[in-house]
């Protein structure tokens, strides 16, 4: 008697609900996703007990006649492929068919559906996979599915649902994350017969993602929009300031499909890149458009992963407009005092606000950036100068050579107001209309804004303190210089070397076995960044020359914190994680430290070093660098206005 044999239908289709029928959010997800493909406006979701009791879709879609209704209940069912070749070009949220005939097995379940054509509409009820009644019923046009006591016949499954509380969390959240990427549906999601949440339609994508994501971010959001080769991207992320503890607050979506996909976030945080601290998460909405046979969704039940066909030139694309983005709205908003206020505030808004004038929505605080910094290349490096071109015998102390540094910086060319177009970047360019003017933006940024400041002094040798229009500035002098040092150490072209100073006495460094190892790998590297080392025998390495910047700190130190942290990551020789990381770490040794007084003038040199700064606002670490308290806020607290 043969030992194998083939599973009855109702016992597959409970298998296949373990793997599409999670929790009540899975069967949630599934029905609005098919309510979507059939085109509703207009979704309502009931909920009882956290899904638990009742869960309950209506929609106003096309709807299903009485043949359609019986045939959807079978498994591999299908209206959305017929062909092998359907599965490489899948333009609907759904395509399995699997949802309907595995939740109908775990559940008791009742389909009410009508189509237009038909005078009455069809009503299926089923229990625990088998069908117990079919009968016309008076519906409108569209569908309303119900399932009730999920999981009763399987009960291991139903044990090991959460609360009630933690069940409807992950319902609301999926029907979040669905109406983000809809804006043009309305969904209504209710707990017992109590409204939890109405978005009404919108033709704004803008007013739905406040919507979700609530009202206080709606000065904090900036848009994206890029189009290159056949990857578009859109969508609005945060500024870094609206940073979240988790990564919940990212939506990425592929072709309209909420998806979970590593290789987007991690070109999200690439983006991001310095700007955040670690712990610290952004919060984006971002829509990803390729064509349909570039993307594989046929890689998981639950339909939330995808796989690209250029998962590079898409890894790319997301980064390099994310961190185009933050890149424009990044420069300080402030006039300098004794300017026009008004005018600058006005000019140096977010691009945030660009997007909306798109849509036509009005001005608010949150503005637009300049036009001419979307069309700039990221890399600081292209710049034509070198930062720190002095004697390697220069015995100058090193605030000295930090004020003779601004001389040499103010040859920068500053990334924004080059009246000739730069060169055509290999990397995505953003398209975000701007409705501001080409000549008066240049002749805002033209401005300095941290060299412009008055200096009032120090607080506590620490921060130092500045007058604006704006009101009163605190800048990290640790942070900023910091800052400045990480892209004097990154602003070097391929065929010129950074400025060394050999050692009198070379220092010599023994590392563990393993350490070693890696710091043999990468001595090329470093060497570029102005490390010369040597192997000396066995796991000993000695050190022969420095950066100029570095001179007067201790080395030793320097050289095993850059291999524990490489190390940690990973390396491999020209790895540019690995080398940015070693310039993080030769910056914050280089930096000058909390409690050291300075004088006016070294000051003065550090703010205007930082204006020509990539990214002046952040630390390489992503901590701020500076804060604002605007003037307006100052006069409230001491009660002067109301």
């Amino acid at each position: 008697m043969s030992k194998i044999k083939i599973l009855p239908e109702i016992l597959s289709n409970k298998i296949a609900a373990g793997e599409v029928v999670e929790r009540p959010a899975s069967v949630v997800k599934e029905l609005v996703e098919n309510s979507l493909d059939a085109g509703s406006t207009r979704i309502m979701v009931d909920i009882a007990q956290g899904g638990r009791s009742l869960i309950r879709i209506s929609d106003n879609g096309s709807g299903m006649s009485r043949d359609d209704a019986l045939l959807a209940l079978e498994r591999y069912a299908t209206s959305k492929i017929y062909k092998d070749q359907d599965l490489f070009s899948i333009n609907t949220l759904g395509f399995r068919g699997e949802a309907l005939p595995s939740i109908a097995s775990v559940a008791r379940f009742s389909l009410v559906s009508r189509d237009e054509s038909a005078d009455a509409g069809t009503e299926i009820v089923v229990e625990g996979g088998r069908i117990k009644n079919v009968v016309e019923v008076g519906a409108p046009r569209g569908t309303m599915v119900s399932v009730r006591q999920l999981f009763f016949n399987t009960p291991a499954r139903r044990k090991f649902l959460k609360t009630i509380g933690t069940e409807m969390g992950h319902i609301a959240d999926r029907i979040a994350s669905i109406a983000l990427g809809h804006c043009g549906v309305q969904f209504r999601l209710s707990h017992n017969d109590i409204i939890v949440k109405n978005w009404l339609m919108t033709a704004e994508p803008f007013d739905r993602i406040v919507d979700v994501l609530g009202t206080d971010l709606k000065n904090d959001l900036l848009a994206i929009d890029s189009q290159t080769d056949s990857i578009s991207i859109t969508g609005w992320i945060a500024s870094p300031r609206a940073n979240r503890r988790t990564s919940r607050a990212i939506y990425l979506y592929v072709n309209g499909r909420f998806v979970r996909d590593r290789i987007v976030q991690h070109a999200l945080f690439e983006g991001y890149a310095q700007r955040l601290v670690k712990g610290q998460f952004p919060v984006a909405v971002i829509f990803i458009n390729v064509p349909f046979d570039e993307v594989d969704v046929n890689v998981h039940p639950t339909k939330n992963e995808v796989r690209f066909a250029r998962q590079k030139d898409v890894h790319e694309a997301v980064r390099q407009t994310v961190a185009q983005t933050l890149y424009e709205m990044d420069r300080p908003g402030w006039e300098p005092t004794g300017t026009s206020g008004d005018s600058g505030n006005q000019a140096t808004q977010q691009v945030a606000e660009a997007k909306m004038m798109e849509f036509g929505i009005r001005n608010s605080e949150v503005g637009m950036r300049n036009a001419e910094v979307g069309t700039r290349e990221l890399e600081f490096g292209r710049k034509n100068t070198e930062f720190g071109n002095k004697s390697a015998h220069d015995s100058t102390s090193e605030w000295q050579r930090i004020s003779d540094f601004q001389g040499q910086t103010s040859k920068v060319e500053h990334p924004a107001i080059s009246t000739e177009p730069a060169p055509r970047s290999s990397q995505p360019p953003t398209r975000i209309p701007y409705p501001t003017s080409r000549s008066s933006q240049a002749s805002i940024w033209q401005k300095k804004r941290f060299g412009d400041m008055r200096v009032i002094g120090q607080l506590h040798n620490t921060y130092i303190v500045c007058e604006a229009e704006a009101g009163l500035i605190l800048i990290d002098q640790h942070a900023a210089h910091e800052r400045i040092l990480f892209e004097m150490f990154s602003a070097r072209s391929a065929d010129r070397k950074p400025s060394v100073q050999r050692l009198l006495v070379p220092e010599t460094i023994e590392l563990g076995f393993r350490e070693a190892g890696v710091l043999a790998k990468i001595l090329l590297d470093l060497k570029e960044l102005g490390l010369e080392i040597e192997p000396f025998g066995g796991n000993t390495f000695v050190v022969k020359a420095v950066p100029v910047l570095l001179a007067e700190r201790q080395v030793k130190p320097l050289i095993i914190e850059i291999v524990e942290k490489i190390v940690e990551i990973g390396a491999a020789p020209g790895l540019a994680e690995a080398l940015d990381k070693c310039r993080m770490i030769m910056a914050c040794h280089g930096a000058i430290r909390a409690n050291q007084a300075l004088s006016e003038k070294q000051i003065k040199g550090m703010l205007n070093q930082l204006d020509d700064c990539h990214n002046p606002s952040h630390c390489p670490h992503g901590r701020p660098t500076w804060l604002r308290w605007e003037l307006r806020t100052l006069e409230k607290s001491f009660k002067r206005v109301v």
